[in-house]
């Protein structure tokens, strides 16, 4: 377990622990960003950003040797007034604004796609009902991309329901204009056999805020790597997180904060529960704060809860600083079992023992469920988790 590191405002310290909690940091250690293919080489296993990874349960999404095959995805977007919603094709300018590919598999899906949705939101609207973006798996191998993008002052929740069976890699750009606000909650609700493997880039512009809540279930397979960058200073990012891995899952959450504007801000909080022979998951926190981020404003936080023996959790937070005049840093991760503590005070109160589990796991997710602020949404993930728990008894 890694221990919580804070560093004080104006810390002169913070030079000296560069890397927090790893000997490398993966942002210096991968191949530098590219929207060619070519740039990057197979992986084998071996490299920082791939170690973790099962590359042989990728169905060659890492190596090439996948194409869009079968029905692929079927992608239907519902949005409110105020919306315009566009079917480009790779010429568009809009795309790749807000961060190019960092490894093999991001580059494959931005040079595989055919066509690109774009979901524009005007400038000042304030949208009364969510964009819902539903992605739904038929099956064969398929590679996507969307951009997400608010002029100033707009204000907007998306929803990306990822559901069905597919072998899916995918960008998605969420870029926001100055003042601007954008809520988005990714649901990987897969069938069991499905691969899904997306970069997420957000650019967030002067004195914008941008909520990133990433849930994860489904899916053999799920790596998500979402990314953050600031276009001037005044910005904000919240990056929050659940997942529930089951018997023989891999899952996946890959961040990085890239503070390189002067006075922003970003916290991310992601947790996790495990059950069952072989559950697999992994978390990486990438936090770096260049030398022209003056007033710095950052904390990281991954908490880990084993339900049953079997289960392996590899969590690993980074915090790369390159100047000490930071208004704040810090992270921690923990990773523990179920707390029969709890499970006793809960029992001796006369609440049965699947009951009394229930309880824990829901308290332990609940603040960041939430974070969705949707009650239909929020009401079919705890409903999700209460199936999963069910499933265990």
């Amino acid at each position: 377990m890694a221990e919580a590191q804070n560093i004080p405002a104006g810390s002169t310290t913070a030079g000296s622990i560069a890397v927090a909690a790893e000997s490398t940091v993966a942002t210096r250690m991968s191949a530098p960003p590219s929207f060619d293919v070519a740039d990057f080489p197979v992986p084998h296993g071996r490299e920082e950003e791939w170690r973790f990874t099962p590359l042989e349960r990728l169905r060659g999404l890492h190596d090439g040797t996948a194409v869009a095959s079968g029905e692929g995805v079927k992608v239907d977007i519902e949005a409110p007034e105020g919306v315009t919603v566009e079917a480009v094709g790779r010429d568009d300018e809009r795309l790749g604004r807000a961060g190019k590919p960092v490894d093999r598999v991001a580059a494959q899906a931005y040079s595989s796609f055919e066509k690109a949705s774009v979901v524009t939101v005007a400038k000042d609207a304030v949208l009364a009902e969510p964009i819902r973006i539903a992605v739904h798996g038929q099956g064969g191998v398929a590679f996507g991309h969307q951009v997400i993008e608010l002029g100033a002052f707009a204000e907007a929740v998306v929803v990306i329901d990822h559901t069905g069976d597919a072998v899916l890699a995918a960008n998605v750009d969420y870029v926001l204009g100055d003042g601007a606000k954008l809520t988005v909650v990714s649901v990987q609700d897969w069938d069991e056999k499905a691969v899904h493997v997306a970069q997420h880039n957000a650019l967030v512009g002067r004195d914008a805020s941008f909520k990133s809540v990433v849930v994860t279930f489904g899916g053999d397979v799920v790596r998500i790597h979402p990314r953050v960058a600031y276009a001037a200073p005044g910005g904000e990012a919240e990056l929050f997180g659940l997942y529930f891995t089951d018997a023989g899952q891999h899952q996946e959450h890959r961040l990085l904060v890239d503070h390189n504007t002067p006075h922003c801000k970003s916290n991310v909080a992601y947790k996790g529960a495990l059950q069952g022979q072989d559950a697999h998951a992994v978390w990486i926190g990438d936090v770096l704060i260049q030398a022209a981020a003056e007033g710095t404003d950052t904390y990281e936080l991954n908490r880990n809860l084993v339900l049953t023996d079997g289960a392996r959790v590899d969590s690993v937070p980074n915090l790369e600083i390159e100047t000490g005049e930071i208004a704040g840093a810090g992270h921690a991760s923990a990773t523990g079992r179920f707390d029969d503590e709890q499970l006793f005070y809960l029992m001796a109160r006369g609440i049965p023992e699947i009951e009394a589990r229930r309880l824990v796991v829901r308290g332990f997710f609940a603040e960041l469920v939430q974070q969705i602020g949707l009650p239909d949404v929020q009401e079919r993930l705890i409903a999700k988790i209460e199936a999963e728990l069910e499933a265990s008894v």
